[in-house]
C-alpha cells in the first residue's frame, strides 16, 4: 500500500511517501524560516505558508518517490494537536485529494505520529512501551500495552520542554530555534555553574511543570549586565539545559518502575538534544533498560511518522469521514474515546 502522508501541525510543512507502512519512498520537511524574526512561530504566518508551499511539497515528495497521484491508495494527514489554522490547511488538502482519486482518508494524531517514528527506525519494537514524546508544543509521558493502546501517564501542566529551551534562548539571545542552539553552547560549558531549581511536584507525579524553571532562569539574569551574562553564556546555558534533562529522564525512568516495563521510546524534536540522549543512555545501561529513539529527521515533525500511523489505522479497518474537523488540543485517550464519531 502507497500512502501519502501530510504534516502542517505547526511551521513544518511536509509531505511523505510510505509503502506498507514501513519503507520511505520520500519524506520531504520545509521548516518556515520567518518565524525567526519574531522569536517564536506566529500561527497566521504559518497557515499563509502553509498555503503558498504544501502542494509544491506534495509534487517533490510524489517525485522523489517516482509515484503518481494515481498510484496513491491512502492520504494521511494530522489533525491535532496543532495550531487551528495550520492543520486546517493539511486537512483541506488531504481530503481533496482523497476524494478526488477515490481513496481512504486517514486523520492522525500528531503526538501518535511522534510514536510511530520509533516504529518506523525500529520495524522489530514492540509494546508494553513507555513513549516520551517531547518537543516544542509537547511534553507527554504515556503507557503503551499494545498496538494502538495508549494511556496517558503525566504532560506538562504549562511550557512543553522545547518550548522552555525557545524562551530561555531567546533570554538569552541566542535566536530561535533554541533547542539547538542551547544544546550547542552547552557542550562548552559548565552544567553545575548554577543549579537551576528541578520541579518534581508531588512525590510520585509523572507530569511536568518547566514554567517556574525558566523564571528562575530570567530572575538570574537580572541580578548581571549583559556582558557578564555573555562572558558565562555556556555555563547558563548548560546549567538550564542540566535542569530540564535530570526531569526529563527520572521522570522516564520513574514511569518506567511504576508500570514494570523495561523498554523505552523516546520521540519529538527535543529527543535530539545531546545530554538527554546521553543521560537516557547512562540510565537505561545501569537498569537495564531497553532505548529506542529515532534519527533526527524522524524526531522533528515530518510525514513520513503521520503516514506510518495512517497505515497502521488502515489496517485495522479504520477510516476518517470527510467531515473530520481539526482539532487545536486532543490527546490520545481522547481519540480513543471519540473513534466512533472519528471513525467509521
Amino acid at each position: 500500500m502507497l500512502i501519502l502522508g501530510i504534516e502542517t501541525s505547526c511551521d513544518e510543512t511536509a509531505a511523505s511517501v510510505l509503502e506498507d507502512g514501513q519503507k520511505i519512498h520520500s519524506n520531504i520537511v520545509l521548516s518556515q524560516s520567518i518565524h525567526r524574526d519574531y522569536g517564536g512561530v506566529v500561527p497566521e504566518l504559518a497557515s499563509r505558508a502553509h498555503i503558498k508551499t504544501l502542494i509544491p511539497i506534495i509534487r517533490k515528495a510524489l517525485e522523489e518517490a517516482n509515484v503518481s497521484l494515481r498510484e496513491l491508495e491512502a492520504v494521511a494527514v494530522t489533525f491535532g494537536p496543532g495550531l487551528v489554522g495550520s492543520l486546517l490547511v493539511g486537512l483541506s488538502v488531504a481530503k481533496s485529494l482523497a476524494f478526488s482519486l477515490n481513496i481512504p482518508f486517514i486523520g492522525v494524531n500528531h503526538i501518535e505520529g511522534h510514536i510511530f517514528a520509533n516504529f518506523l527506525e525500529h520495524p522489530y519494537l514492540k509494546p508494553p512501551l513507555i513513549h516520551l514524546v517531547v518537543s516544542g508544543g509537547h511534553t507527554q509521558l504515556l503507557y503503551q500495552p499494545g498496538l494502538g493502546q495508549y494511556r496517558l501517564l503525566g504532560q506538562t501542566l504549562d511550557d512543553a520542554a522545547g518550548e522552555s529551551f525557545d524562551k530561555v534562548a531567546k533570554m538569552l539571545q541566542m535566536g530561535y530555534p533554541g533547542g539547538p542552539e542551547i544544546d550547542r553552547l552547552s557542550m562548552e560549558g559548565d552544567p553545575h555553574y548554577v543549579k537551576f531549581p528541578r520541579a518534581y511536584l508531588e512525590k510520585g507525579s509523572l507530569d511536568f511543570s518547566f514554567s517556574g524553571l525558566k523564571t528562575a532562569v530570567l530572575n538570574y539574569l537580572d541580578n548581571f549586565t549583559r556582558a557578564k551574562i555573555h562572558s558565562r553564556l555556556a555555563d547558563i546555558a548548560a546549567s538550564f539545559q542540566a535542569a530540564v534533562v535530570d526531569v526529563l529522564v527520572n521522570k522516564c525512568f520513574l514511569a518506567l518502575s511504576q508500570q514494570n516495563v523495561q523498554r523505552l521510546a523516546v520521540a519529538g524534536g527535543v529527543a535530539c538534544n545531546t545530554q538527554l540522549r546521553k543521560e537516557l543512555k547512562r540510565r537505561a545501561c545501569d537498569n537495564e533498560v531497553e532505548l529506542f529513539y529515532p534519527s533526527p529527521l524522524l524526531c522533528t515533525d515530518n510525514a513520513a511518522m503521520i503516514a506510518a500511523a495512517g497505515h497502521f489505522h488502515l489496517e485495522h479497518g479504520q477510516r476518517s469521514s470527510l467531515d473530520l474537523n481539526a482539532v487545536a488540543n486532543i490527546n490520545l485517550e481522547s481519540l480513543l474515546q471519540e473513534s466512533p464519531r472519528s471513525f467509521h
